[in-house]
């Protein structure tokens, strides 16, 4: 018979490691409910002002729940992670963190805006702007094969940190186990984010998740790295109206992602009369980026989309 475990909230970790000492031990089919801290541990709260972001210890950046060791799971085999449930706390922020952004040149400055999430719906970017609450968890992965103190982010074949905004209730993420047990973690919940979490920050919360774990042995399904299989749509919230689109065209992917993302800001700070940093932040929680077509002749054209919906003209 399966059950259902709760994940102990006591302890986290920082680091992939194989000799982690896993905090709970379940069997394939089994369901484990994780209370999943903000990113930063906790440095960050609702009232936290700009000074947060330069008193940030970043050894306590990443707080993982885990890990799970799934009995039976060994190196070859797949670990299925179906999400059943998730559900954002209270409250949210973004922020850019000089130099690990998208357009860090742009934008040299420390930025931070705090959000409240209890609608459940929603955030309230200004009064005229309504983000979707879409929630995902922007780290799941398993212990990789050399996890000797390898650093959460980046992520790697092993999953991590993924920040795959499609990871939201009822897709299904396959990782390729390579440590006895998987040994599997989680966290860094995100309320929303746009593909590519331009300004290095998503809507970062702490998070309740359930996950159900299954081991698919080697026999029946190997693969190189994660997949997934979404349920419905890729953008269920906001595909039910327009978007407007910016190119970057060019021989280099980048280059072209940063001309799109400025063209783009540009236009949603002039259309809708708000600042550019702030066109920057609303640019990480919900624009799209895209590769649109890299197969001419070394010109490459790289995509943002915006969904009209978050606007309150367009949800009357």
């Amino acid at each position: 018979m399966t059950q259902t475990h709760k994940c102990p909230t006591d302890t986290v970790h920082y680091t992939w490691h194989k000799e982690h000492e896993p905090i709970l031990t379940i069997d394939s089919g089994d369901t484990v409910v994780f209370e999943t801290r903000e990113v930063s541990d906790n440095q960050f709260n609702f009232q936290s002002t700009i000074e947060a972001i330069s008193e940030l210890d970043w050894d306590y950046v990443y707080p993982l729940s885990g890990p799970v060791y799934i009995n039976g799971a060994e190196p070859g085999d797949t670990l299925a992670v179906e999400i059943l449930d998730l559900k954002t706390k209270h409250w949210g922020r973004t922020a850019v963190l000089p130099g690990l952004d998208l357009l860090a040149e742009d934008y040299p400055d420390a930025y931070l805006r705090t959000f409240d999430l209890s609608d459940g719906k929603y955030i309230h970017f200004n009064d005229d702007i309504k983000v979707p609450i879409e929630p995902f968890l922007g780290t799941m992965g398993v212990c990789p094969k050399d996890g000797d103190g390898t650093p959460i982010m980046p992520p790697g074949n092993f999953g991590g940190n993924l920040d795959v905004r499609q990871l939201t209730i009822g897709t299904k993420l396959y990782l390729p186990v390579q440590q006895a047990g998987a040994l599997f973690s989680c966290g860094d919940g995100h309320a929303a984010q746009g593909d590519g979490e331009v300004c290095v920050s998503a809507l970062e919360c702490p998070m309740y998740a359930s996950l159900k774990f299954t081991v698919i042995k080697a026999s029946e399904k190997t693969i190189p790295s994660p997949q997934f299989q979404t349920k419905g749509g890729l953008t269920q919230k906001v595909n039910h109206d327009d978007f407007y689109g910016t190119t970057g065209v060019g021989p280099d992917l980048m280059t072209g992602a940063q001309e799109a993302l400025r063209a783009m800001i540009d236009y949603v700070s002039e259309t809708y009369n708000i600042e550019k940093i702030d066109a920057y932040l609303l640019a990480s929680l919900c624009v799209d980026l895209k590769i649109s077509e890299i197969v001419d002749a070394g010109e490459y054209v790289v995509s943002a989309l915006l969904p009209l919906s978050i606007f309150n003209d367009s949800q009357e």
